[in-house]
């Protein structure tokens, strides 16, 4: 196989799954390890491609919200069934944006005495339209630059108005939980969001999937020292480097 069509069968596995490890593109292409790290370094090197721990993702972010919407779902609803257990009514929430958090919201929607403060529309939406009671939820959707692909708010107006609030809980969802980088993300502005929450909060909640253990994407936000819960899914205990990380964060609680 020429080193151009292995490139195209690269490029739709990415724009495929987002995000995608190296044993995945071996196993598809049928290639070696070191003929696909030599394809990943070429692509990273174009601009194409950024490489993280066990695999790569697509320059310029993430995968699309479309795509994270339907994967690993039976993993990220069972986390946010735990994360609502961990939430008491009358309590200020932080929420950040992404798939998972809209499964949060989902649950949260279903509590009551709660003010809920996202810089995401559609976590914003899926709490107010339970509203009707007299001990419905309040929410508080953050001003700011509006990201269209992710509908949500970013930039120095949002986390200046985040440092308004103080929470009882940052409930955050990164694209990756490691060692060194702790909580991270691909993109500046998300990641600064979540570090304000995260200052802002008495207790801090990130909410990663199996898939997210053990990667480092491109821009850190929270130490792991700082990280009072991890809230993963049972499939996470096999995942390399997860003992590692539950010797230094708070409590980790597998869904």
């Amino acid at each position: 196989m020429w080193h151009e069509e292995r490139y195209q069968r690269i490029r739709g596995l990415l724009k495929t799954f987002g995000q995608v490890s190296v044993e995945r593109i071996t196993s598809d292409l049928g290639v070696s390890r070191e003929t696909i790290r030599r394809d990943l370094l070429e692509l990273e090197a174009k601009g194409e491609i950024l490489r993280v721990h066990g695999g790569a993702v697509l320059a310029g972010g993430g995968p699309p919200i479309g795509v994270r919407a339907t994967t690993r779902v039976k993993e990220k609803r069972s986390i946010a069934k735990c994360i609502g257990s961990l939430v008491e009514s009358g309590q200020t929430i932080f929420l950040d944006a992404g798939s998972t958090m809209s499964l949060v919201a989902e649950v949260l929607a279903g509590l009551s005495g709660l003010t809920v403060i996202t810089n995401s529309v559609d976590v914003a939406t899926r709490i107010a339209g339970t509203q009707g009671n007299s001990n419905s939820n309040h929410v508080q959707l953050l001003g700011g630059r509006f990201q269209g692909e992710l509908g949500s708010t970013y930039g120095a107006a949002t986390v200046a108005e985040i440092s308004r609030y103080q929470a009882h809980l940052a409930i955050l969802s990164p694209v990756g939980v490691d060692t060194a980088f702790g909580a991270s993300s691909f993109v500046l502005d998300e990641s600064e969001v979540a570090r304000a929450m995260s200052a802002n909060a008495r207790c801090t909640v990130i909410a990663a999937d199996y898939s997210k253990i053990g990667v480092r994407s491109r821009v850190g936000y929270c130490a792991l020292k700082d990280v009072d819960v991890l809230v993963t899914d049972k499939r996470a205990q096999k995942v390399k480097g997860m003992k590692a990380i539950a010797r230094v964060v708070g409590q980790v609680i597998y869904a």
